[in-house]
């Protein structure tokens, strides 16, 4: 079964917790190890929906511009 893709939001905050993890500098070096590379999917994800985000608005303000 296929993943079912996290909103911007969900995946910010695992985002913020992960940061927060790895900030207190407590975890085994493997724990911490997987989490970063979590981290890593999670900014590239979130850039890939940001830039998405971008061009959707920018389309909008395109078919505003063009309607008036």
């Amino acid at each position: 079964m296929a993943k079912k893709e996290q909103t911007f939001e969900v995946s910010m905050n695992r985002l913020q917790e992960i940061v927060e993890l790895l900030e207190e500098n407590e975890l085994p070096l493997d724990e911490a190890i997987n989490l970063f590379e979590e981290g890593l999917h999670l900014v590239k994800e979130c850039d890939t929906k940001l830039k998405s985000f971008e061009t959707k608005i920018e389309e909008i303000k395109q078919k505003s511009e063009n309607n008036e």
